[in-house]
């Protein structure tokens, strides 16, 4: 059966997290805003002009704001740090690891500006590995929304979760297409479309992809089945293995490196529970470049057009 879909208006992601924390802002008074100069890049001047006791602007400081984050959570406070992803993760992993990861402290790590789409800034601010570096601390919940709507959610969501999170969001206009009332429960995939002849499982930004090229193959003939993994850790295996007992193959999608990203996850459980046939559509071992988000998409094979081209390989290596 398949779902429909609209996009009701394309939307940048990193708006959603504004929204969704400016609600926060009014909903739960142990809130905190934190950021490293970047307060309008993510969206956070509304929280700010509306809660000025409860925002701290850091400054070019993002690991003085990581050690500044774990403290107020001594004291019983909700920080939402925000900054690019690059910033959240590379530049400041080891205060991430230890003050953070290692000590349980309940930091949301809230990173916009993530992977290809970023565009014109380029590689050094493209950062593909985040999910990676991110999923590998014990204890860290890894959340990567679609689209507006969904991040809103999540932001929303991982106020009421006790321990440390990492958001990821972005920078440009995408489709908006999730219900504005849908639930998000952190480690539910959300089945988007069923299918009895392979598995599209995205995150991010290409779900919408997902959603496209299964529309594609169902001209085709080909039932394509669409689940929506926001939540890279905890992975819901369950949803996962439910889905490939029936299709019988599996397409991983993600803007982030192939090594260390979903697809891995994904992998590393058919490996241990059911194995099955699938193709990664992600980043190969590059670094990104500077270009308009939807041709570097094409250009590192990450667009609906090669969702349908391992879709087909997927198919083909069904036993």
């Amino acid at each position: 059966m398949a779902k429909q879909f609209t996009n009701s208006g394309d939307k940048d992601t990193r708006s959603g997290f504004g929204a969704g924390l400016l609600e926060l802002g009014r909903t739960n008074p142990r809130v905190i805003g934190l950021c490293a100069d970047l307060t309008g890049s993510l969206k956070m001047n509304d929280f700010k002009e509306a809660y000025p006791d409860r925002f701290y602007q850091v400054g070019i400081a993002e690991a003085n704001m990581m050690g500044i984050a774990a403290g107020l959570t001594i004291g019983g406070q909700i920080p939402f740090t925000g900054t690019f992803a690059n910033f959240a993760t590379g530049r400041v992993y080891d205060q991430v690891r230890q003050s953070i990861a290692y000590s349980g402290k309940n930091v949301k790590i809230c990173a916009s500006h993530a992977g290809l789409t970023l565009g014109e800034d380029g590689a050094t601010h493209q950062i593909l590995e985040d999910i990676g570096l991110m999923k590998m601390l014990p204890g860290m919940t890894v959340i990567n929304p679609c689209d507006y709507n969904q991040t809103k959610a999540a932001t929303l969501a991982i106020a009421e979760h006790e321990g440390p999170v990492y958001l990821r969001f972005g920078r440009p206009k995408v489709a908006n297409f999730m219900p504005d009332n849908q639930p998000f429960e952190i480690g539910k995939a959300l089945l988007l479309r069923e299918g009895k002849d392979v598995t599209l499982a995205a995150t991010g930004h290409l779900v919408w992809s997902a959603l496209e090229a299964a529309e594609t193959l169902a001209q085709e003939g080909i039932e394509a089945e669409v689940l929506n993994f926001h939540t890279i850790k905890p992975l819901d295996e369950e949803a996962l293995l439910r889905s490939v007992a029936k299709t019988g193959a599996l397409v991983s999608a993600e803007e982030h490196q192939i090594a260390g990203g979903l697809g891995e996850s994904l992998a590393a459980t058919l490996v241990r529970r059911q194995p099955t046939p699938q193709e990664f559509v992600g980043v190969n071992d590059s670094f990104g470049e500077s270009g308009k988000p939807l041709e570097l998409l094409k250009k590192y094979g990450l667009d609906a057009d090669h969702l349908l081209q391992a879709a087909r390989r997927a198919m083909s290596r069904k036993a």
